[in-house]
């Protein structure tokens, strides 16, 4: 008897210390997810109750030629900075961890200090460097096209110019992953690697990039969702244009819901989003780690 009252009351305890997570899971997840899903079988508005409609929304939603475009979007864009960043952050981090002192302070607060602008700042920034006519780095531009380029309304440029502008002001958080991922290596490793007289590239090959190769799939993978999350630059950079080049699938979201007045049918494209970012992080994270599995 008196395990069995020692066994509920462990229960209870346990159950006291994850009743809250729980109450917080389902009142900013779960609850919000359900009315995402209810949403999106009906024609509500954007404030106030709808009719039932069924799937009317994602019929419609697979036959509307925009979502195409920006599923083409956001994967383009996807290839434009996660694998890119990834390699240019660990670059970085190698080359700060050679550091010491005050140097390496100094680096870390340059290539952090973007992260910590918010996305106005960022995108006001650049539009001043790339402007048409007065920016700073028009005289690039101009070097190897022979003439200045409006990077946000030329289709060709616009989403490669938010990738690097994406690239800039988020790669500092990226660089801090890699770092402690560095910084976590044991230094004996290389110590007794070095006076076996293996050079650099081996060192590397051999024993940093396997050892941080964890580090470097969490990397990718919070950059894939990111990525597909892109919202903010492109509607304050291009507002999706021009001719729908950077139309990406959160505006979509923002135009048929703030703009149309359609919630059922933005919340049918906002469920989509989440099962693509789902599907498509637990994919690449499984596959990455099949990937090492293979070559160790």
């Amino acid at each position: 008897m008196a395990l069995i009252r020692n066994k509920k009351r462990h229960g209870l305890i346990a159950l006291s210390l994850i009743l809250p997570f729980l109450a917080i899971f389902a009142l900013v997840f779960a609850y919000p997810l359900y009315e995402v899903i209810r949403l999106s079988f009906t024609d509500a508005p954007l404030i106030g109750e709808g009719n039932w409609i069924g799937l009317e929304n994602y019929i419609r939603l697979f036959s509307d030629r925009l979502f195409y475009i920006s599923i083409k979007n956001n994967a383009y864009f996807v290839v434009l900075t996660v694998i890119p960043t990834t390699m240019i952050a660990m670059v970085i981090a190698l080359a700060v961890n050679r550091l010491s002192g005050r140097w390496q302070a100094l680096a870390l607060v340059l290539f952090f200090t973007p992260y910590v602008l918010p996305v106005s700042v960022v995108t006001q920034i650049w539009a001043w460097m790339l402007d048409f006519q007065f920016g700073v780095l028009q005289p690039v531009f101009a070097f190897f096209t022979g003439k200045p380029v409006p990077v946000f309304k030329n289709p060709y440029w616009v989403l490669p110019s938010i990738a690097v502008v994406t690239i800039w002001w988020t790669n500092g958080f990226n660089v801090l992953l890699i770092l402690a991922g560095l910084r976590n290596i044991p230094t004996d490793l290389y110590e007794a690697a070095s006076l076996d007289g293996a050079t650099r590239r081996q060192l590397f090959a051999r024993i940093t990039w396997p050892l941080l190769w964890p580090v470097t799939a969490l990397v990718l993978t919070l950059q894939l969702i990111l990525q597909l999350k892109l919202f903010d630059q492109v509607y304050l950079l291009s507002e999706g244009g021009p001719f729908n080049s950077s139309y990406v699938l959160l505006l979509m979201v923002y135009r048929e819901a703030f703009q149309l007045n359609h919630g059922g049918y933005a919340a049918a494209i906002s469920l989509i989003l989440f099962l693509l970012i789902a599907v498509v992080s637990v994919l690449q994270y499984q596959l990455l780690r099949i990937g090492k599995g293979k070559d160790t």
